[in-house]
């Protein structure tokens, strides 16, 4: 099975953030990286967020 993965630093931002989310299926991932954008981001949940960050998922191991 082929992890799944997505990594703040691909979003530049003010915050800097260099968080990286992995996970077994694209659906728990995507909950966890909405709960990231929200908490520490401030932003909104919504289609448009999930949308965004669906396009951000990669598939594999994340680059050191």
């Amino acid at each position: 099975m082929n992890r799944k993965y997505i990594d703040c630093r691909a979003y530049p931002s003010e915050a800097k953030c260099t968080v990286e989310i992995s996970a077994d299926t694209e659906t728990e991932l995507l909950e966890a990286a909405v709960q990231h954008a929200v908490r520490a981001h401030g932003h909104k949940d919504g289609p448009d967020l999930r949308a965004q960050l669906r396009q951000g998922i990669k598939t594999g191991t994340p680059p050191a």
